[in-house]
């Protein structure tokens, strides 16, 4: 049972100062040092047992205190009644803590559970490169050692993956503190993955790997099927469009009808040529099989090559083909490449950028630097014809996408121009987009980086 520390104090005090009365009364004034003597030890002894007491009772809630963080302690008791509410405070703190670790402990389960079920392989580490946690799929993914357990907590990342696409991919999380993705071809023979590398808030890293060796085959597949395809409709096409060529040409008694047929005939095979040879390329760059030469070149050359490049076409669409703000400032790019690229814009400026006003295209093309991204050039090729919706704009650049169909046929696109555009630029590190209005015409732009001192 326990007491007031109020009351224990009081206790002591009452039988002090009965003693002090009652030496007043049995000894004379001459004993009273001697009274003085025995008050000061029987304070002095009940000073000591009281404080004994004190930290006897203070002591469990101090124990209990300090074992709150590492384990529940259940219910604390105290022997003085003033310290009560503290120790039930401490056994509700600690039934509290309890509860939270029930349900961290079940969190972490779950989270351990929810990776290890995971098909990508996960591994995280601490600020010096350490493994903290894997997944089995990890686990499973390297093969197991002497030693046991290729993946082991506790050792360096370096002591148990040796590819160097991963380790630098995990080492930029670390030092840079952002998300770096990468590509590992040499982790296991045979074997392509995709490396994504996070910081984690509290120091350290995780990273994930993701097999892509199934999709990369599937890719690879498809492009070779494209190619030989293509290269294998290329010889009839030439032969068609050969044939209807000499008898237009040299068939003077053709009925109207005929000719009309063989208009026909040569206008869709010409179409098919050009949609082989756009496949062909999309093959090549899509494998990186296209050849680029990369030098430091004028942003006003390469304008002025496209511009001659495309003025047959102009001439013969009446266009109008203008020359912006241009920028003497040299680029780091394949020549022929971004020449391509251009022309590839203006023609579809000239066939979609007509105005509704005179039937005809007006195209600026232009160039200045940027600072974002820094060190950048900026292509621009502007027509001001009926503009795209914005619904099309995110998905322009994909292979055979097209805004308006009926148009594009009617036209001889393929849908394959601006999806060459966007790889060749993304290959010499590069951006495209487009920027457009409806009834104010497009924009389309990409940027390249700037050539370098040295290479100039």
């Amino acid at each position: 049972m326990s007491r007031s520390l109020f009351f224990s104090f009081f206790l002591r005090m009452t039988i002090a100062l009965a003693f002090v009365a009652l030496m007043r009364v049995w000894f004379t004034p001459r004993g009273w040092i001697l009274g003085s003597v025995l008050v000061l030890l029987w304070a002095a002894i009940n000073a000591f047992l009281f404080s004994r007491s004190v930290r006897r009772s203070v002591l469990p809630l101090e124990v209990a205190t300090t074992a709150i963080p590492e384990r529940p302690v259940g219910f604390v008791g105290s022997q003085f009644s003033d310290f009560e509410g503290l120790a039930q405070a401490i056994s509700a703190a600690s039934a509290h803590v309890e509860r939270v670790l029930h349900k961290s402990a079940e969190s972490r389960r779950e989270l351990e559970a929810m990776i290890d079920s995971m098909q990508d392989a996960v591994v995280a580490v601490d600020q010096a490169g350490r493994i903290q946690w894997t997944n089995q799929r990890m686990e499973k993914l390297l093969p197991t050692g002497s030693m046991g357990a290729a993946v082991r907590v506790g050792h360096a990342l370096v002591q148990t993956i040796r590819d160097p696409d991963v380790l630098a991919c995990v080492r930029s999380a670390l030092e840079e503190r952002t998300i770096t993705e990468r590509r590992s071809t040499s982790l296991l023979p045979g074997r392509i993955f995709e490396v994504a590398a996070s910081p984690m808030p509290g120091g350290g890293a995780v990273a994930v790997l993701h097999d892509i060796t199934r999709i990369e085959q599937v890719e690879r597949t498809q492009r070779e099927f494209v190619a030989n395809v293509s290269h294998e409709l290329r010889t009839p096409l030439t032969s068609i469009t050969g044939y209807v060529e000499t008898l237009l040409d040299h068939e003077a008694g053709l009925s109207p009808q005929a000719r009309e047929f063989l208009t026909t005939i040569h206008k869709n095979a010409t179409r098919m040529n050009r949609l082989t040879e756009d496949l062909l390329l999309m093959a090549r760059v899509e494998s990186s099989e296209l050849e680029l030469h990369p030098v430091a070149v004028s942003a006003e050359v390469l304008i002025r090559d496209a511009v001659q490049a495309m003025s047959g076409m102009v001439q013969d669409e009446e266009a109008v083909l203008e020359v912006g703000p241009t920028t003497g400032c040299a680029i780091f790019a394949d020549q022929d490449a971004i020449v391509q690229v251009l022309s590839n814009l203006i023609e579809n400026g000239i066939k979609y950028g007509k105005s509704r006003g005179n039937g005809h295209s007006r195209i600026v093309i232009s160039a200045y630097e940027v600072t974002d991204p820094a060190d950048s050039v900026e292509f621009s090729v502007r027509d001001f014809g009926q503009g795209i919706a914005s619904e099309h704009l995110v998905r322009i650049f994909e292979r055979f996408y097209r805004v308006d169909k009926a148009r594009s046929r009617e036209s001889g696109g393929t849908g394959l121009g601006l999806a060459i555009a966007r790889h060749i630029i993304q290959t010499q590190g590069g951006t495209i987009r487009a920027e457009s209005e409806l009834n104010a015409g497009s924009n389309f732009l990409f940027t390249l980086p700037k050539a370098s001192p040295s290479s100039i």
